[in-house]
């Protein structure tokens, strides 16, 4: 892995949404109306949930992206700001809603999101453009799909071509153009994803490295595939290996792979070796479970370096 320990500044460049989150005893079927037993409404969307778990394990972070020119915008902001994230570069856009995910958690934890994009549709090349001055000193732009392909893959140029390394969480699964495979250094993904990307007919803990070394040969330095209560599996070219989750009983699984990235992302621009990044952020994703919430599930750095 190439040294970023002079750059310590990590970009997320991606989405900022208002979760209105339902608690239900299950997942209602098609038709049906199910009595809920609990409703939340907290600052979410996988680029605002990277960045403030980013900067909760000490990240110096800058939140890039788009709100609407209403009540949840502010909110948002406000709240990211909070947590030791800078908003500078997060634009109002008029005439849009704010990004709004709609998700239902069952009383297994699992959850269920519809999420409505607003303003993060907005985001545009002409954004990713502005990042050439922000990533001259930056050592990590983190990336995810809840903002427009064709912004994600500037923005993923403009860092290779500043000598910043790109972490790619490529959610919501779709397809990704060609272009942007060899510029990526970093890939973090669920087994969805990775079934989608590998072309392998299924992906779980058994085949979960072989997916990972399929994906290494379209570019990424390191493949990184989340397996929830199985832990998760690292492919690079010195091999695959498999990290242990830790068991805990679980809340709410919402935020638990923003919470990971993001952990993540903060170890490695301190210069930690990725065995040791990937080990604190486990402990965060482990943590984060247990509460209720996107954001304000997170774990702070002390709590983590307590845990286990």
């Amino acid at each position: 892995m190439k040294p970023i320990t002079v750059r310590q500044k990590v970009v997320v460049f991606g989405s900022l949404n208002m979760d209105l989150v339902v608690r239900v005893p299950r997942m209602p079927q098609a038709g049906e109306t199910l009595s809920a037993h609990g409703f939340l409404s907290n600052p979410g969307g996988k680029g605002a949930n990277q960045a403030v778990a980013c900067a909760r394990q000490g990240g110096r972070v800058l939140m890039v992206g788009r709100v609407g020119a209403d009540g949840f915008g502010a909110q948002l902001r406000t709240a990211i700001v909070a947590q030791g994230v800078n908003a500078a570069g997060v634009a109002t856009t008029p005439g849009v809603s704010t990004g709004v995910a709609m998700i239902m958690v069952d009383d297994a934890a699992q959850n269920c999101i519809a999420v409505v994009p607003g303003a993060n549709a907005s985001v545009s090349v002409e954004d990713a453009e502005a990042l050439h001055d922000q990533l001259a000193d930056a050592g990590l732009l983190l990336l995810q799909l809840e903002v427009p392909m064709a912004s994600v893959l500037r923005a993923a140029s403009i860092a290779k071509d500043a000598g910043c390394t790109v972490l790619l969480n490529p959610a919501p699964a779709q397809s990704l153009p060609e272009d942007l495979w060899p510029l990526l250094d970093i890939l973090v993904l669920n087994e969805t994803e990775a079934c989608l990307f590998s072309g392998l007919p299924s992906v779980d803990i058994s085949n979960a490295a072989d997916a990972a070394v399929l994906l290494l040969r379209r570019g990424p330095r390191d493949v990184i595939v989340t397996l929830g209560e199985h832990g998760v599996v690292w492919a690079s070219a010195a091999g695959a290996r498999h990290f242990a989750a830790h068991k805990v009983r679980a809340v709410d699984t919402t935020a638990a792979g923003d919470t990971f990235i993001g952990a993540l992302g903060a170890l490695l621009v301190e210069g930690r070796p990725m065995e040791e990044a990937l080990a604190h952020a486990i402990r965060a994703a482990a943590i984060c479970v247990t509460r209720a919430g996107a954001q304000a599930s997170m774990p702070s750095r002390e709590e983590v370096e307590r845990f286990g």
